[in-house]
Order: C-alpha cells, then sequence, then structure tokens
C-alpha cells in the first residue's frame, strides 16, 4: 500500500457547501370554496403539478393581468 498518496485529515477539504437561496414563499392559512379547491386539485391531477402551485400561478396571472374597470381589486 503506497501512504504517500494519502493526505492528512486536516489538508483534505471539506466540500464547498452552498449558500441557502433566500427565502421567496410565506406559508399562511386561507378559507377556499370546496369547489374551487376540487377543481384545482382536479387539474392538479391531470397535469402533473401541485394544486398548491396552480394557484399560486393563477393568482400571479390575475394580477399580471391589466387591471379592468369594474374588476375585483
Amino acid at each position: 500500500m503506497n501512504t504517500e498518496s494519502i493526505l492528512p485529515a486536516a489538508q483534505v477539504a471539506a466540500p464547498a457547501r452552498r449558500a441557502r437561496p433566500p427565502k421567496r414563499k410565506t406559508r399562511i392559512t386561507i378559507y377556499l370554496d370546496d369547489e374551487v379547491l376540487d377543481e384545482f386539485r382536479s387539474l392538479s391531477e391531470r397535469c402533473g403539478t401541485g394544486y398548491q402551485t396552480l394557484i399560486n400561478a393563477a393568482l400571479r396571472n390575475r394580477l399580471a393581468a391589466p387591471a379592468t374597470e369594474g374588476s375585483l381589486a
């Protein structure tokens, strides 16, 4: 056994740790109509994406849409 190529433990570099990405989401509690939640869960099963992700996408799309007179918020 050739021990010359083995480095002492102090000289072995530890793997570099990646910095945590910035927190971009917040946990909340929200009440939704059962029918609304059922639709998102059904859509989730059909497209293979989580229903919470779909709800988030729907809210983002609504916020990105131009505001029209008489629309909510």
